[in-house]
């Protein structure tokens, strides 16, 4: 019985044989015993489900397998198993069955049972175990089916990440949006602020020994700045180069008459007066290669020293509305035209490049300075140091503004002057960098510098020292 089946068709056939002889065997006297050992499905009914789940698939062997005549009484299929395992509860064929009266177990269907021949004894059918089910039942249907996949991880909440396309308070992150963003904020205030006009004209002198730190440029730009803010503003150029005049747009050649003609020849500054270019509220007093020579020239004149505050004075009196700021530009010495413009002037303007050589001769201006308060001028006093030419790449600019801060905390702007293209190319085109480029960072720095100037000067002089 154990026999290897050689073909499907001919297992087939033994099986149906068999079923036949097993339901002839039950309608004789038979012991109930024997005949449930052979029902048993380790014979040719187990080759059959062997075959089939080998051909079919154990689903469908399992279905063919619980329509078995011989099985269907007492074989749990893996439905039954499943509903077993879910509401805890065997079905009825899963429990021991006796057959009914006047029935037969396992007849042939379409015949009945002779009325003439003895009722059969009730036979019992113990239960067959059922097939192994492809889900593991469970002992207690009350307990749940272990699963055999890790139980999931506790959701927890987590925060929506930012997708906003507004910027952040940290500007992006970046040194470039950083400053991006710093530069809008600070030109959005100078747009939005209107500066204050002092009660009286102020004159300044932009004085350094030092050549190369930003005189011109810093008299230049702080007087356009102002001016496009609405204040009246002069300036006197007193360098023999005649730079200052050459970046406003004035006219200085030789023929014209000019500050050397003011100092020498005792000319009003009314004759001498030119209209920039730059702003119809800024005017120049040029110079011409004759100055140069004037510093010989006034050794011999009486109140030498005196000559530029005078007649400064005096055209200042005679103007229906004075101007607001009056810028000298000085050459780089200390001479005779260096010291006119101290005795002229009420402040002193030190634009101070970020490089140990300017501090070299700051010592020595400041000397001048207080000998010319204590002798000629004593309303004169350093009122403003202005940081030019800041290189934030390298450590030395940065300990050179630290060092000149520690030393003049009150005359020091807050504003410093970074070096910039457009600052250096803006005097070739006989402008100021504010009309050459006025969204660059040098025409920023500068109106920055210059609104701090006129702040400064609506102060008391208690305030502003």
């Amino acid at each position: 019985m154990n026999a290897e089946v050689p073909a499907t068709h001919e297992t087939v056939s033994r099986s149906i044989d068999w079923d036949a002889a097993t339901a002839a065997a039950l309608t004789a006297d038979v012991d109930p015993a024997e005949t449930a050992t052979e029902h048993h499905p380790t014979g040719p009914d187990r080759l059959l489900e062997d075959l089939i789940r080998e051909i079919v698939g154990d689903a469908t062997a399992d279905t063919a397998s619980a329509l078995h005549p011989m099985r269907t009484a007492a074989v749990s299929t893996p439905h039954d198993a499943a509903e077993t395992a879910t509401t805890g509860i065997a079905p009825e064929a899963a429990a021991p069955q006796t057959a009914a009266p006047g029935s037969l177990e396992g007849a042939v269907p379409g015949e009945t049972a002779d009325p003439q021949a003895p009722p059969p004894e009730l036979v019992t059918v113990p239960p067959v175990s059922p097939p192994v089910a492809l889900t593991a039942p469970t002992a207690d249907a009350t307990r749940p089916v272990a699963s055999l996949t890790a139980p999931a991880a506790p959701h927890e909440p987590t925060e929506a990440p930012d997708v906003s396309r507004e910027t952040s308070s940290d500007h992006g992150g970046t040194p470039l949006a950083y400053e991006l963003a710093d530069e809008t904020r600070r030109r959005n205030a100078l747009d939005e602020a209107v500066l204050p006009l002092p009660p009286s004209t102020r004159v300044l002198t932009i004085s350094n020994q030092k050549g190369g730190v930003g005189k011109t440029t810093t008299a230049v730009n702080l007087a356009a700045g102002l001016a496009r803010a609405g204040a009246r503003v002069l300036v006197i150029d007193l360098d023999p180069q005649g730079n200052a005049s050459t970046a406003l747009g004035v006219d200085h050649r030789s023929e014209r008459k000019s500050v050397y003609e003011v100092l020498v020849s005792d000319v009003s500054l009314a004759e001498v007066v030119q209209p920039s270019t730059e702003h119809e509220l800024l005017d120049c007093v040029p110079a011409t290669i004759h100055l140069a020579g004037a510093e010989i020239e006034l050794v011999s004149l009486v109140a030498r020293e005196q000559r530029l505050r005078r007649a400064l004075d005096a055209h200042l009196a005679t103007m229906e509305r004075p101007y607001d700021y009056v810028f000298i530009d000085c050459p780089p010495s200390l001479g005779l035209l260096t010291i006119n413009a101290f005795v002229a002037a009420r402040e002193v303007l030190i634009p101070i490049q970020c490089e140990y050589y300017a501090l070299e001769g700051l010592s020595q201006l400041l000397s001048n300075i207080e000998l010319i308060e204590k002798h000629l001028n004593p309303e004169l006093r350093l009122s403003t140091i202005l940081l030019t030419m800041y290189d934030s790449r390298t450590n030395l600019a940065q300990q050179v503004a630290q060092e000149v801060r520690d030393h003049f905390p009150v005359q020091t702007l807050e504003t410093i002057i970074p070096r910039s293209v457009r600052v250096s190319e803006a005097p070739s085109y006989g402008q100021s960098v504010i009309s050459y480029d006025f969204g660059s960072t040098g025409s920023l720095s500068y109106r920055e510098a210059a609104a701090e100037i006129a702040r400064r000067g609506a102060a008391t002089p208690e305030e502003s020292n």
